[in-house]
């Protein structure tokens, strides 16, 4: 049976992320343990999990880790392997970072957002209302936006002078377009998040990308679902005790 040519890229993406020679995704219930101490699945010393489809893909930073890890997640449900409470009932924790989903969109699958009530703007990466709308948003939003790492062009919609909504992209490996969106506080829940994030998505789509929707916050898991990602796997990291 062909895989699905969503989870095909996807998997392609953390396989060259892990950072080892013959990195691939396990088989249910059998995750494919490394050791990686370059992977960018987590953060440094840290053991990163990514699900992908029903297989999952686990670094660590060291033998030692990578045994442990092995020992105790071999068997696990591949949803499990991305739930701290199930992972930390098997493996001794210090700390945890997610879980995140993982939304990604196909060519044709982009869905129109209809009229919008403000015109969309283009602005470079360094422009300083951008930095304005981080300071506003504050380090916890600004940094799980991942804003200030963009490296397309920024769309936005404006009000006066001041960056209401913005969204780009940063390129990552296998032409991979990670999408990056944040909103005012006082301007949420006006749908600009999806008009910023539909015209990011339109452009990474053009360039021949593969957009992916890294999210934790359930408001912006739903706004990736009405552009049309589909989420097609998870990504945890953990902090062994």
């Amino acid at each position: 049976m062909s895989m699905d040519p969503l989870v095909f890229r996807a998997r392609a993406l953390w396989q060259e992320l892990a950072a080892e020679p013959g990195a691939a995704f396990g088989t249910p219930g059998r995750p494919t343990v490394l050791v990686a101490p370059g992977s960018a699945l987590a953060p440094p010393s840290w053991v990163g999990v990514v699900t992908v489809g029903d297989g999952a893909l686990i670094t660590a930073p060291t033998d030692r880790a990578a045994d442990a890890s092995r020992s105790a997640l071999t068997g696990l449900t591949t949803a499990a392997l991305t739930d701290p409470a199930a992972v930390a009932r098997r493996l001794p924790v210090a700390d945890t970072l997610g879980p995140a989903a993982l939304g990604y969109l196909a060519p044709d699958a982009l869905r129109p957002i209809g009229r919008t009530t403000a015109a969309t703007a283009l602005l470079s990466p360094e422009h300083f209302a951008l930095r304005a709308l981080l300071t506003e948003a504050g380090s916890e939003d600004a940094g799980e936006s991942g804003l200030a790492d963009v490296t397309s062009p920024v769309f936005v919609v404006r009000g006066g002078t001041e960056v209401l909504a913005a969204a780009g992209y940063e390129h990552w490996p296998r032409d991979t377009a990670h999408l990056c969106v944040l909103t005012a506080p006082h301007a949420r829940g006006r749908g600009l998040a999806r008009q910023v994030a539909h015209a990011a998505t339109a452009h990474a789509l053009a360039a021949g990308l593969l957009p992916q929707w890294r999210a934790r916050p359930p408001a912006s898991r739903r706004v990736a679902r009405a552009l049309g990602y589909r989420e097609a796997g998870r990504q945890l990291s953990v902090l062994p005790a």
